[in-house]
């Protein structure tokens, strides 16, 4: 499990409140490498297929590389930690420049 990878996780379905996802779905990984090594606890960002776009949200376009099924979204703005064993198989990977993105935008998510 690398930073950049696209994973099918399974999201926690009878505790969510609110907008929190469910069911299982793909999750970018934005935790470093070196941080993954360390502990049993990834921090990802969850994709959708819906349109309901955020301002913030980043559009990527299916293509070998990500092995999506469909165009995505990644909701940059629900930022979610799970544990290793919630992380079902390996999707693809996301291309550098939405990876560059993705870190711009935690920059200001967390003010840094």
């Amino acid at each position: 499990m690398k930073k950049g990878e696209i994973w099918l996780v399974k999201f926690i379905e009878n505790q969510s409140v609110g907008h929190e996802y469910v069911k299982d779905r793909p999750a970018l990984v934005i935790e470093s490498n070196k941080q993954i090594q360390t502990t049993v606890i990834v921090t990802i960002m969850p994709m959708t297929t819906s349109a309901n776009k955020h301002v913030d949200d980043i559009v990527i376009k299916k293509d070998l590389k990500n092995r999506l099924n469909k165009d995505s979204l990644i909701k940059v703005h629900h930022v979610i930690s799970f544990d290793k064993a919630r992380f079902i198989h390996k999707i693809g990977e996301i291309e550098f420049i939405a990876m560059a993105r993705v870190e711009k935008y935690l920059k200001k998510h967390f003010d840094l």
